[in-house]
């Protein structure tokens, strides 16, 4: 049975960083494409950013770019999310989501029904 398992949220003051990481078990994560999505309730769920398999392509929601880097550690076996400069509106549960495929599709990365797998979420609070 796939996995995911996010962790590293927490409550922070502006202007803060974090860092969130996504593990597995059940799944060789490194030959996934993960992708970091986050949701407030009520409203939908939006990606942050998306990192395919070993050194392919990453990507960013625009609105975050300067903010935020995804990287893969320990052989590509969990991929984090390093956020900086976190404003009130950063305020969210964050996801981790892998892929059936290696690559995460050009501008499809930010569909989060082609995500076959889903982690519980780790919460995220940016205090002013």
């Amino acid at each position: 049975q796939v996995r995911l398992v996010e962790s590293g949220g927490d409550s922070v003051q502006a202007g803060g960083s974090l860092r969130l990481s996504c593990a597995a078990s059940g799944l060789t994560l490194d030959n996934h494409c993960v992708g970091w999505f986050r949701q407030v309730a009520g409203k939908e769920r939006e990606g942050v950013a998306a990192t395919a398999t070993g050194a392919g392509p990453r990507y960013y929601a625009t609105f975050l770019r300067d903010r935020v880097t995804i990287s893969r550690k320990n052989a590509g076996a969990t991929v984090y999310l390093q956020m900086n400069s976190l404003k009130p509106e950063d305020t969210a549960m964050y996801y981790c989501a892998a892929k059936d495929v290696g690559s995460c599709g050009g501008s499809r990365w930010l569909n989060s029904n082609d995500y076959t797998f889903w982690g519980q979420g780790t919460q995220v609070a940016v205090s002013a």
